[in-house]
């Protein structure tokens, strides 16, 4: 049997063990609050500035959470996009006591229509953060060309149709970021979403030529082992087993993927696109865990 996740971002490494329970976007609650860091440009929010729009799928839980919070506090108005429904309005609502500008849409982003009527309704986004996900763990002979398909729908075809439809009006100068994983260099026991996440770096790079005489950068980020849902189910066995495996001797926090991602879309950020930021403590300086 495998093991899969709809999660708000894979910050799994391909170590995930899920204990065989399947579970959807945004069902946990992966992120600390009050742990953002604040920038130069919260200044400028408070000063009722606005960096523009910006929208984040997966928005409602772990490392979509967190890139909510640091992107509202950076000075963005942003759309947190996820399938669960009331825990978005719930951590849109909890982001707005905090006088933050958050809003919560609940889409399925396979449903194509779906998607691009919600762009088309919206103001031209500023910038995109392509952060849903599925991570699904088979043994390499078990996986079927279904199990493909059902990856690839979510991991590739709904963040292709998401920016395809958000390019159409973005606006010149924009920011689009696709969260990858740093297993797509190669793991084991998940073939079909190393795949998956390779794929999306090279389709990060080819959007990145596409948009750039509009100015748009595009760039992925590579998460390595976070502290997500995904981690916490491991037994403390399998967990020392994969800290063992990092450099830093430790796993990152949804924040750095959150502040990886405020750098890559801030507007002082001008000169990086079709590149993959790893954000993994130095475990792609040793290939693969086991």
């Amino acid at each position: 049997m495998g093991t899969e996740q709809i999660d708000a971002g894979q910050g799994n490494d391909g170590a995930g063990r899920g204990q065989g329970a399947s579970s959807e976007q945004g069902a946990g609650q992966g992120a600390r609050r009050g742990a953002v860091a604040t920038s130069a440009a919260d200044a400028a929010a408070g000063n009722g500035a606005s960096l523009g729009l910006a929208l984040v799928t997966g928005g409602a839980s772990g490392m979509g959470r967190s890139t909510v919070e640091q992107l509202a506090h950076d000075g963005f108005k942003v759309i947190l996009v996820d399938r669960n429904g009331p825990l978005a309005e719930q951590e849109a609502a909890s982001l707005r006591e905090q006088g933050l500008d958050v809003e919560a849409r609940a889409i399925d982003l396979t449903d194509e229509h779906a998607v691009r009527a919600m762009v088309r309704e919206l103001p031209p986004l500023r910038a995109l953060v392509n952060n849903a996900g599925l991570f699904d763990e088979r043994k390499f002979l078990d996986v079927t060309s279904d199990d493909f398909r059902r990856i690839y729908e979510i991991n590739l075809v709904a963040v292709a149709t998401l920016t395809q439809e958000a390019a159409r009006k973005m606006e010149d100068g924009a920011r689009i970021v696709n969260i990858a994983s740093r297993a797509y260099l190669g793991a084991k026991n998940h073939p079909h979403y190393v795949a998956s996440k390779a794929a999306v770096v090279g389709y990060t790079r080819a959007s990145a030529m596409e948009l750039a005489p509009r100015g748009i950068l595009v760039n992925a980020i590579a998460p390595g082992l976070i502290d997500t849902p995904i981690l916490q189910a491991l037994t403390p066995e399998r967990l020392a087993a994969q800290l063992s495996l990092q450099p830093t001797g430790k796993a990152g926090r949804p924040e750095d993927i959150a502040r990886a991602v405020s750098f890559l879309v801030s507007p002082t950020m001008g000169f990086i696109t079709g590149q993959v930021l790893f954000v993994d403590g130095g475990k792609s300086l040793g290939g693969s865990g086991s």
